[in-house]
């Protein structure tokens, strides 16, 4: 009798421990997802260098050029960055290897922002770009206004 009694105390104390240990996990997980939600990019969210991939289309629909290059962006984490670029344009190599460029960028709450800078060598006026945060800041990806071209950037360091 004493080994029955003792036997269905086992067992529910194992199921107590189970259904215990099952919500604790459920606590804990939906926890995390508050505090993923709960997260908010800032301008510092964005510190650091960046290597960046372009690929687009250069001009207007019907008459435009294809464009690639590389890219690395420092960005300070204050909304300045500063840049170096190699881009391609329709196959011919850039005047200079290596372009230097300046701006600002925005970081919304949301991780979305804008972004211009002024290349002083190019004939082109200030490029605007839109971007999205990913990853937690490890990744960028960018859109110039007005044009088709595209850029992902990871971090670097």
């Amino acid at each position: 009798m004493q080994r029955k009694c003792v036997s269905k105390i086992t067992k529910m104390a194992t199921a107590i421990v189970v259904i215990c240990g099952l919500g604790a996990v459920n606590a804990w997980a939906d926890d995390e997802d508050r505090r993923d939600h709960d997260k908010v990019c800032t301008n510092r969210t964005l510190e650091g260098d960046y290597g960046f991939t372009i690929e687009g289309l250069l001009g207007v629909p019907g008459d435009s050029v294809p464009l690639r290059g590389v890219v690395l962006q420092h960005f300070d984490g204050k909304g300045h960055l500063t840049s170096t670029d190699h881009i391609v344009i329709n196959g011919a190599p850039p005047v200079d290897a290596w372009r230097p460029g300046y701006g600002t960028y925005t970081v919304n709450p949301d991780c979305t922002g804008t972004s211009t800078i002024v290349i002083p060598s190019s004939p082109f006026p200030p490029l605007e770009l839109y971007f999205v945060i990913a990853k937690e800041g490890r990744e960028v990806r960018e859109v110039v206004e007005g044009n088709a071209i595209v850029a992902v950037g990871d971090k670097v360091r």
